[in-house]
């Protein structure tokens, strides 16, 4: 696996740096404990977030998924204790056989556009992978994705960046806060790539869980800061501003329309040749009003041909998939 894009590390002081550093080696000897020393606090939570951090810059450390550690009083040092998943035979197999998986699941990639590998990674998620409902402890990391074929948002969003490192894309792990008065219980996580110079969300975990059967769904495949943030929440740690808007899916691919006649045409051409249709529309604010004009034009083009119009609505992102 290629070496990672280390943006958190790049981001934090530097007595965080250096427990940083020391955390990154003892996990990657699979040390049982192992000494950090001159480390200004004995704070958990301070200690916590180095370690988080480490393995968003690091999702190949799939192993390593807690700790505990001891300290001593009048000593700048403390001893580390990693939790690991797997016993250390365990771990070596596993890092083997995903080593030889991303490298297998690559290969056909390497030669594309920057975009096109970013939409190969997004499609072999959407594809793939099974959201993990059960949330297994394995879920939460690449091992999840990538040799079981289940994940949730954390495990899926680790693989993103470890398929982008391989295929030389810029792409870090976003991680966005919880918000209880809205009943959103756990944080989320998904990506940011960087893609001909300028930075994007990248969400395979909200696509996956929306697509499946005829068509794969793009409704979170780079988009601005503006978009993303009207059904994402706050962001536990900053990461690059993205503004630009003109590489969004749809928008790429030229079915995000501003017109309703354009919606008509491409209604009428959907139902002619018995094929779903999914747009975006972006003739202004997708009001009420404006949605029951859309499905008021579809539905009639949908009874020129004796059929019924199905339509499901990702609101905040203003798409539309219609059957």
């Amino acid at each position: 696996m290629k070496q990672a894009e280390e943006y958190y590390y790049g981001r934090m002081p530097k007595d965080k740096q250096n427990v940083y550093r020391a955390m990154l080696h003892g996990l990657m000897e699979l040390s049982d404990e192992f000494l950090i020393p001159q480390v200004p606090t004995t704070d958990g939570n301070w200690l916590y977030d180095v370690f988080f951090q480490l393995r968003l810059d690091h999702p190949e450390i799939f192993w390593a998924v807690g700790f505990k550690y001891r300290y001593y009083k009048d000593s700048p040092n403390l001893i580390l204790i990693p939790e690991y998943i797997f016993d250390k035979n365990k771990i070596r197999e596993h890092q083997k056989a995903l080593g030889a998986r991303v490298d297998k699941l690559v290969r056909p990639a390497m030669k594309l556009s920057e975009w096109d590998k970013e939409k190969y990674v997004h499609d072999f998620i959407c594809e793939n992978i099974t959201y993990d409902k059960l949330k297994k402890p394995y879920s939460h990391e690449i091992i999840g994705p990538l040799g079981q074929n289940v994940g949730v948002c954390e495990g899926i969003a680790k693989s993103v960046k470890i398929l982008c490192d391989a295929l030389g894309i810029w792409c870090i792990v976003a991680l966005s806060e919880a918000n209880p008065e809205k009943e959103i219980k756990y944080r989320h996580a998904w990506n940011v790539v960087r893609i001909g110079g300028k930075y994007y969300h990248l969400d395979a975990t909200f696509d996956n869980t929306l697509g499946g059967g005829e068509r794969l769904r793009y409704d979170y495949f780079n988009l601005s800061d503006k978009q993303i943030f009207r059904d994402h929440e706050r962001l536990v740690w900053k990461i690059p501003s993205c503004e630009d808007s003109d590489h969004f899916y749809y928008k790429e691919k030229k079915i995000s329309f501003t017109k309703t006649e354009d919606v008509r045409r491409r209604s009428a051409q959907a139902v002619k040749k018995g094929k779903m249709l999914i747009f975006h529309w972006r003739g202004g604010y997708l009001t009420k009003e404006v949605l029951t004009e859309l499905l008021h034009i579809i539905e009639e083009e949908a009874v020129k041909k004796e059929r019924h119009a199905k339509v499901s609505l990702n609101w905040p992102q203003a798409v539309l998939q219609v059957t």
